[in-house]
């Protein structure tokens, strides 16, 4: 049996990074960040079992991280988030919600969300296995 960081096919899972995707949604509690979209900076690993795609350079075996992309764009931008602790945990789910994702982590930057700061940022990560 395959530890989880192995595949089947005795390789370690691959790792897509999605760096730096930048977007405006409305987060936080106060009036302000009520009334007004803030820029976040989205970091995404996604680790899945590339050997197949690698092997056969098949795009059909290969994970779509552009329409991952565009699901997580239109899951930002399209909602409200009073905590960021929301927004990272509902991106991940979105990530982890496509076939052959089996860990993914998340992390969103608020840039200058406190004063002296260049950004607040959170992560968090699961697995396929977790959602079961």
């Amino acid at each position: 049996m395959a530890s989880p960081s192995q595949t089947t096919s005795g390789f370690d899972l691959s790792r897509i990074r999605i760096k730096d995707l930048r977007l405006r949604t409305f987060v936080g509690f106060n009036d302000e960040e009520q009334r007004k979209r803030q820029d976040v900076v989205i970091n995404i690993h996604i680790d899945y079992d590339a050997a197949a795609a690698a092997r056969d350079d098949s795009v059909a075996k290969a994970l779509d991280y552009k329409a991952i992309t565009k699901s997580v764009i239109a899951l930002v931008e399209d909602n409200r988030f009073l905590l960021l602790e929301k927004l990272v945990h509902d991106v991940l789910i979105q990530v982890l919600d496509y076939p052959g994702v089996q860990r993914a982590e998340v992390e969103v930057d608020k840039p200058h969300a406190l004063r002296f700061t260049e950004s607040v940022s959170l992560t968090m990560s699961g697995s396929r296995e977790g959602l079961v």
